[in-house]
């Protein structure tokens, strides 16, 4: 088939829009020939289950879904009875930006808190974390984080690990939203069992989609007695593939090696290189801090508005005009440059 599109051409508005790594593409390939057992009976279901075990530890439980809303849907269903509640920072992906899906498909109470920087903290928990035994109140059961944030801000070992505690100690469970945890580890440079099983974690949903693969994430189970019946929620929103050879191989091959670590290196790298070639222009203001493969940045307005008929990339919030650019991992030194030098000339 001809390309319909320049396949030279890049954008800074997700990580998202980048194509399938040629190493998850040859795995996909590979994984082709014959027939295999429908359903995850396959032999390559079989291998990601033990790579998953290798990153977070042996009693790791992973289940492929198709997308990371459902990962973060069955993952928070399985985790809370009808009459309970999620605890999430105000900006989290499951409150701003998945259709309200947690709640309409999954029947879930969001209980919101104002972050500075998208990070939750023990006290900020406890503004919503109240009202035990209260039958008027949604019953706070979990505790939701994003690593990265949706602020691009990065939770440390630390962090998370006081987050889980203090959770624990009121009877509530650890979910972490994990679509770009392995960009978070790269910028740490620790393992990802580091940010989750090792702090206390509960349950990830651990994105692919985002780092190289062409579809799937999957939800993993780190404590078994947090989340119930997963393989019958996941057939009951419609997240069981029949053919999960295909999902299964990408995973393998995106963690068996250091695949994922190579590319989520490169999106980081990158996010700090447009950061440095545009932090210093007249006009542009770097909003928050880069600690991963996102940008915040407010420039004029109408710089704004020609520089997207160049490059595409998204308004994050229409009241201040900030913008967001994404890297991603096959975003190069020269897509960097270009896209800068653009702004450079919007904003003169």
């Amino acid at each position: 088939m001809t390309p319909r599109h320049d396949p030279l051409l890049k954008s800074f508005a997700s990580d998202n829009y980048a194509g399938v790594h040629p190493e998850i593409l040859e795995a996909i390939a590979a994984a082709n020939g014959g027939h295999q057992i429908a359903y995850g009976d396959d032999v390559y279901t079989a291998e990601l289950r033990e790579v998953f075990a290798r990153h977070f530890g042996e009693g790791a439980q992973a289940y492929p879904v198709f997308n990371g809303t459902a990962a973060n849907v069955v993952s928070l269903r399985a985790m809370t009875a009808q009459w309970e509640a999620v605890v999430c920072a105000e900006t989290a992906h499951i409150n701003t930006d998945e259709g309200g899906a947690p709640e309409v498909v999954g029947g879930i109470k969001l209980l919101t808190v104002p972050t500075p920087d998208g990070k939750l903290t023990p006290e900020l928990i406890d503004r919503q974390a109240w009202g035990f035994g209260d039958v008027h109140r949604a019953q706070p059961k979990v505790v939701s984080i994003s690593n990265t944030t949706e602020l691009g801000t990065v939770y440390t070992p630390g962090e998370i690990a006081a987050i889980c505690a203090h959770a624990h100690d009121l009877g509530l469970l650890v979910h972490l939203d994990g679509s770009r945890l392995t960009n978070a580890a790269a910028a740490l440079d620790v393992p990802m069992r580091a940010l989750t099983t090792d702090a206390g974690v509960d349950v990830v949903s651990f994105g692919g989609t985002k780092i190289g693969m062409l579809y799937g994430e999957a939800v993993v189970v780190l404590n078994p007695e947090a989340a119930q019946g997963v393989d019958y929620i996941r057939k009951t929103f419609m997240q069981l593939s029949s053919k999960m050879r295909f999902v299964s191989a990408q995973f393998v091959a995106l963690l068996s090696g250091d695949l994922w670590l190579r590319n989520a290196r490169n999106a980081n790298a990158m996010g700090r290189r447009l950061a440095e070639a545009v932090g210093g222009l007249p006009g542009v203001e770097l909003t928050r801090p880069v600690e991963a493969n996102a940008v915040f940045a407010v420039l004029p307005a109408d710089a704004a508005d020609r520089l997207r008929k160049r490059f595409r990339f998204y308004t994050w919030n229409e009241a201040t005009g900030e913008v967001r650019w994404m890297c991603a991992y096959d975003t190069t030194e020269a897509d960097v440059d270009a896209f800068a030098a653009a702004v450079a000339e919007e904003t003169a």
